[in-house]
């Protein structure tokens, strides 16, 4: 598809990606909390390379070796083992985190994306939902919860750019972007709600 029609959509598919959206959620939370700048990129960097780039760069040597059609795996049976990677990297980090001693609301990242994972891994199994509008509706949610309304309605029109792009590509149907959207939003709001119980 190199219809320069799509090259928008292609660009915010590309920079809004669930691996860039959770890394850079992830350092704002790791310095709110942290109490050194080292500290605090030593957290970040775990989770970034632990849940982003390993299962990326996974994701890229499929790719290579013709396994998967492309980065954004257009086709569910393409989705399954980067998923697992995904989830075991995930789990990973969470532990790390732990180790780390860092916070509770760090490792709470890395459930929250454990989580949203596996569920999308055996949704995987029967259909396919946006992944991307899960992770950005994820991403908006956390905000407002940890750093308030403000920044969270500041970031939000990236929830519906985002979709906008993935039907613009047809990537996903409406019904899926809004599944992600919705599973996102719950997964987030209910992780959350659970560790400040």
């Amino acid at each position: 598809m190199n219809d320069s029609r799509f090259y928008w959509a292609r660009l915010i598919s590309d920079l809004i990606s669930p691996p860039v959206v959770w890394a850079v959620l992830i350092f704002p939370i790791a310095f709110r909390e942290a109490h050194s700048q080292a500290q605090a990129l030593l957290w970040g960097l775990t989770y970034g390379v632990l849940v982003c780039l390993l299962p990326a760069l996974y994701i890229g040597w499929m790719v290579r070796r013709g396994s998967i059609s492309d980065i954004h795996m257009r086709l569910r049976e393409e989705r399954l083992r980067p998923f697992l990677v995904s989830i075991g990297c995930t789990g990973l980090a969470w532990l790390a985190l732990r180790l780390m001693g860092a916070p509770s609301v760090v490792p709470l990242v890395a459930i929250s994306t454990l989580v949203q994972l596996a569920a999308m891994a055996l949704i995987t199994l029967v259909w396919q939902i946006s992944i991307h509008a899960m992770s950005i509706t994820s991403a908006v949610v956390a905000t407002g919860i940890l750093f308030g309304i403000g920044p969270a309605l500041l970031v939000s029109p990236l929830v519906p750019l985002v979709g906008a792009a993935r039907l613009k590509l047809n990537r996903h149907t409406p019904a899926q972007v809004l599944a992600g959207m919705l599973l996102g939003a719950v997964v987030t709001v209910m992780l959350y709600a659970v560790a400040v119980a």
